[in-house]
C-alpha cells in the first residue's frame, strides 16, 4: 500500500507542476512514481534500511520527499503546490484530451476549477469559443465527461482485490466461512464497492472489520452487515450471514441481478422460493438448500456456475444442459506474451524479468518491446534490436526460463508495419498494434487493422480496442470484421491483462471464441509488480467462455515454438 501511495503523491506533484508549465522536474517525479509503483519490493524495507538511493532515479530531493511521505502520511510539498491552483484542476485533468496546459488555459479563461465547472462551460458552449479550441475540441470534452461520469465511483481491478483480500487474510482467523462476493467475485472490469461475505461470531467480525488499519471511516456499523470507507476512498460491505444459509447468500450476493431474476424465476416454476436465506419449497416453507451454492444449483436441475458467467448470457441454459465450458485456470498459464525491457519504456532489465518469470513458474516469457514510431516509449530501430539480441542472449544463460524475443510492432495509418520485413521475420514472436490515429472512421480503422493482418507478419493483435479504461474509450472498430480477418489470416488475439485495459473485453473475447479464433494473454509488464496482472486477464477470458484450448499461454514452450512456425 505505501508503494501505491508514494507513487499517487509523485504523480500528483507532477501534475500540479505541469500546470505551471515547467518541463524537467514533472518527468523527474512521474519517472519515479512509476519505477515505485512497479517495484515488486516495499518501499519500506529501503527506508528502513536507509538504502532508497538505491532505488533508479532517486536522489536525494526525492528520498527526502519518500521520507517525509512515510513519516508523516503527507508531502508539504504537494500541499503548496496545491495553494496555487484548485485540487480540483486535477479532476479536470482526468478527462481525456485535457492535458495540464488545456486544464491552466480554461481555469485562466473561464475560471474552470473542477469537474462541475468544466462540465457547466461545456455545456453552456463557452470552451468552443476560446481560441485555439472550437468545437470539435467542446465535443471531445462532453464525450470525456461522459464517459468518466458513467464509471464515476468505480474502481480499476488492481485498486481493489488487493484490498479485498487483505480484509478476508484479517478477518479469516475469527471466521468459519468467508468469501468475496459481488462484480469482483464475478471479475467485472470495473468495481463500486468490495461485498465480503462471512459466517461466524458477528460482533467479533464487524469490531475486527471496523479495527482494520487501513479503515478511515465506519459509515454504518450493525449485526449483520458493517460498511466502511477505506484509506484512497473504496468503500468496503461485510455481510455476517448464520452458515446453514453462507450458500444462498453467496450465490444470492456474487449476482448478477439479471442471473439472479432468471435463477429465482426457475425456482418458482418448480415450486420452489428463492433468497438470501435459501431455497424453500413454497408448500410448508421447509429449506431444501442453502448451506453451499452446489445444493441450490442441483436442486433447481443444473451444473453449478462459476461465478465469471452469471450475466445471464446463456449460461442457466448451459448449466441445465451439462454444456457449461471448462474454463481456463491461472494454473494452465505457462507463459506471458506481452512485457516491456528498459530497451523501450519498461523500468526492468531483462534479466530481471526473466527472473520474475521464473519465480512465477512460467516456462517462457515474451520481451516484446515497442518498435521505432513509438518516440515517446523509446522505440527501437533495427540496430537496436540486434543490440538488444544479445543481452536476450545473455540472460538466457543465467535462466531455466525461454526468452522469446519479440516486438510490439506500431501499425501504422494505411495499415502497413512500422519495421521492415527481414526484422519482424526474424523475430520469435510479433505482436501488432495501433497506438496513434484513433479517431479515423470505422471503415478505415477496420481496413487498416486488416491489411496489417494480411502482411502475415503479425502474430498476435496488441490490446485489439485500444481502450483505457476510464482514460479512452474504444476506437471505431468492426470488431466482427477484425475477427474474420483474425480468422483468415492466423492472428491472435490479445486479452490484454493490464487493469486499465482489460482488452478485449468479455463479450468480444467470447465473439473470437465463437468464430475459432485463439486468444493470447499478455500483461503489458512495464515492472515486474505488472507480472502479477495475468490474474486479472484470466477473469475476463472466464467472463468469455474461454477454455484451456481457446489460448495460446496453455501452450508449452515447445508447442508455442511450434505454433507461431506452422501460422
Amino acid at each position: 500500500m505505501i508503494n501505491k501511495k508514494v507513487a499517487d503523491i509523485f504523480y500528483e506533484v507532477a501534475d500540479m507542476l505541469e500546470l505551471d508549465e515547467i518541463d524537467f522536474k514533472p518527468r523527474a517525479y512521474r519517472r519515479a512514481a512509476r519505477t515505485i509503483e512497479s517495484m515488486k519490493e516495499d518501499i519500506l524495507e529501503y527506508y528502513k534500511n536507509e538504502n532508497l538511493r538505491d532505488i533508479e532515479g532517486i536522489g536525494k530531493a526525492l528520498e527526502e520527499k519518500i521520507i517525509e511521505i512515510i513519516e508523516e502520511g503527507r508531502l508539504e510539498y504537494l500541499n503548496d503546490l496545491k495553494k496555487k491552483y484548485p485540487p480540483g484542476l486535477l479532476d479536470v485533468m482526468k478527462v481525456p484530451d485535457i492535458g495540464p496546459k488545456t486544464a491552466r488555459k480554461l481555469f485562466d479563461e473561464l475560471d474552470v476549477s473542477d469537474f462541475k465547472s468544466l462540465k457547466k462551460a461545456a455545456e453552456a458552449d463557452e470552451i468552443s469559443k476560446i481560441k485555439g479550441f472550437g468545437e470539435k475540441t467542446q465535443e471531445k470534452i462532453l464525450r470525456g465527461i461522459d464517459m468518466l461520469e458513467k464509471i464515476s465511483g468505480r474502481h480499476l481491478l488492481n485498486e481493489v482485490l488487493p484490498l479485498a483480500d487483505s480484509l478476508i487474510e484479517y478477518l479469516e482467523p475469527d471466521a468459519e466461512m468467508i468469501e468475496k462476493a459481488g462484480s469482483l467475485r464475478r471479475s467485472k472490469e470495473t468495481i463500486g464497492d468490495v461485498d465480503i461475505l462471512a459466517s461466524g461470531d458477528s460482533s467479533k467480525l464487524m469490531d475486527s472489520f471496523s479495527d482494520y488499519a487501513d479503515v478511515d471511516e465506519v459509515l454504518v456499523k450493525g449485526e449483520t452487515k458493517t460498511s466502511v470507507r477505506m484509506l484512497g476512498g473504496v468503500q468496503a460491505d461485510l455481510r455476517v450471514v448464520d452458515k446453514e444459509s453462507f450458500g444462498a447468500a453467496l450465490q444470492y450476493f456474487t449476482g448478477s441481478k439479471e442471473h439472479n431474476v432468471e435463477l429465482r424465476q426457475i425456482a418458482i416454476d418448480q415450486g420452489y422460493k428463492l433468497n438470501e436465506y435459501g431455497l424453500f419449497s413454497k408448500n410448508d416453507e421447509k429449506k431444501v438448500a442453502g448451506e453451499d451454492e452446489e445444493s441450490i444449483y442441483e436442486k433447481l436441475g443444473m451444473d453449478w456456475i462459476p461465478p465469471e458467467l452469471r450475466e445471464n448470457r446463456g449460461e442457466i441454459e448451459a448449466a441445465r444442459n451439462s454444456e457449461l465450458p471448462q474454463l481456463v485456470e491461472i494454473d494452465d498459464i505457462k507463459g506471458d506474451l506481452q512485457c516491456h525491457s528498459d530497451w523501450s519504456d519498461g523500468v526492468n532489465t531483462i534479466l530481471e524479468v526473466g527472473r520474475a518469470a521464473q519465480e512465477k513458474g512460467y516456462e517462457y516469457i515474451a520481451i516484446t518491446d515497442h518498435s521505432e514510431s513509438l518516440t515517446v516509449a523509446g522505440g527501437l530501430d533495427k540496430q537496436e534490436i540486434q543490440e538488444r539480441e544479445e543481452e536476450i542472449r545473455s540472460a538466457q544463460e543465467e535462466l531455466d526460463i525461454k526468452l522469446l524475443s519479440g516486438i510490439e510492432v506500431d501499425i501504422k495509418k494505411d495499415g502497413s508495419l512500422d519495421m521492415d520485413h527481414e526484422t519482424l521475420e526474424g523475430l520469435d514472436i510479433v505482436l501488432g498494434a495501433v497506438h496513434s490515429n484513433f479517431r479515423m472512421e470505422v471503415e478505415d480503422q477496420t481496413k487498416r487493422i486488416t491489411d496489417a493482418f494480411s502482411t502475415g507478419l503479425i502474430d498476435i493483435f496488441a490490446h485489439p480496442t485500444g481502450r483505457k479504461i476510464g482514460e479512452r474509450e474504444p476506437y471505431k472498430v468492426d470488431m466482427r470484421e477484425i475477427v474474420k480477418s483474425a480468422k483468415d489470416n492466423s492472428v491472435v488475439l490479445e486479452i490484454n491483462a493490464s487493469p486499465q485495459r482489460l482488452d478485449l473485453d468479455s463479450l468480444d473475447a467470447r465473439e473470437a471464441k465463437d468464430k475459432g479464433v485463439l486468444i493470447s494473454l499478455g500483461t503489458d509488464a512495464h515492472g515486474l509488480q505488472h507480472l502479477d496482472f495475468m490474474k486479472y486477464g484470466v477473469g475476463i477470458a472466464r467472463r468469455g467462455w474461454l477454455e484451456k484450448d481457446d489460448v495460446i499461454n496453455t501452450l508449452s514452450y515447445e508447442e508455442l515454438i511450434d505454433f507461431l512456425k506452422e501460422r
